[in-house]
């Protein structure tokens, strides 16, 4: 929901189509009637065994205690490559900004966008509906989808949008609110551009950091976590790793996979939560505690 909320997405089985910002709190919808407990704006920051628990601090000084560990950390914690230059950070958060929210507030406004990946393109393609649209990329060549790129050709040729290649930011002017921005050619001999803008959008990629994570006794190899696929266990016991930050033969980085290797996650941790029961697999179209969590009278 931080990186593309708006962004379609296409591989979730029954769902044709849906925005990552759906996707999200349609899952935040589903998992309600298991009352789960969520700890937002911390972060783990030392985890240790006492005898067959786990100990898991945050960063504000929570501590838990739990069976086992399912950590689905992403790429890890993540913050935008931002522009260079440090007279702009007064704007930043305002009009100067690395990731998209809202996208009504560009609406029949001009809005400069810097960068040549598939987000700068993918935003310039849709802003262009309704708003004016700058591309400015350092590059001649951009790396994104070709469709995108041929998508992007075909709007300049439309007059839909302006693009201005081998140039970077230099500066901007306004006292209190962007005025202009003054771009560079690569090329000294090239004259300076100014373009009047209300919004810049910087899409330069993020830089990733796996923090803490590091320190917890797991075997990373090149920022991911070796786990077996028949439960996702990592060579810790009673921690398990799913999602992007997990790594096995075969690997697929999809939201589909993802839901897989929860499952086997969640059903290995069943062994350290009861040791002495026997897991007992049912369907939740005939489970009655299912039925029960959901309310529903008959089963």
């Amino acid at each position: 929901i931080e990186l593309y909320p708006d962004k379609p997405i296409y591989d979730i089985p029954a769902v044709p189509e849906c925005t990552g910002e759906e996707l999200t709190n349609n899952l935040i919808e589903q998992i309600k009637a298991f009352k789960t407990n969520f700890h937002l704006n911390e972060r783990v920051e030392e985890i240790k065994k006492v005898e067959k628990k786990w100990i898991t601090k945050t960063n504000k000084g929570t501590e838990f205690e739990s069976s086992s560990i399912i950590i689905a950390a992403g790429v890890g914690s993540f913050e935008p490559r931002k522009f260079p230059t440090k007279e702009i950070e007064k704007y930043e958060g305002k009009q100067i900004l690395y990731s998209i929210k809202d996208k009504t507030i560009f609406k029949d406004k001009t809005v400069t966008i810097f960068g040549g990946g598939d987000s700068a393109l993918d935003w310039a393609i849709e802003l262009s509906n309704t708003s004016k649209v700058i591309l400015v990329h350092r590059r001649d060549d951009f790396r994104g989808a070709q469709t995108s790129i041929d998508k992007i050709h075909k709007l300049k040729k439309e007059g839909k949008i302006e693009i201005y290649t081998k140039y970077q930011l230099k500066s901007v002017t306004g006292k209190n609110n962007i005025e202009n921005i003054i771009i560079k050619h690569e090329n000294e001999n090239e004259s300076e551009k100014e373009i009047k803008t209300d919004y810049v959008l910087g899409f330069f990629g993020l830089i990733m950091k796996l923090g803490p994570i590091t320190e917890w006794g797991l075997n990373i190899d090149k920022k991911h976590i070796p786990v077996n696929t028949e439960n996702f266990e990592t060579n810790q016991k009673g921690i398990f790793a799913i999602g992007d930050i997990c790594t096995y033969p075969g690997k697929l980085k999809l939201i589909l996979s993802g839901f897989h290797e929860g499952a086997l996650a969640a059903r290995g941790c069943f062994k350290y939560a009861r040791p002495d029961e026997k897991l007992r697999f049912e369907f939740s179209t005939t489970s009655k505690a299912t039925h029960e969590r959901l309310g529903i009278k008959k089963w």
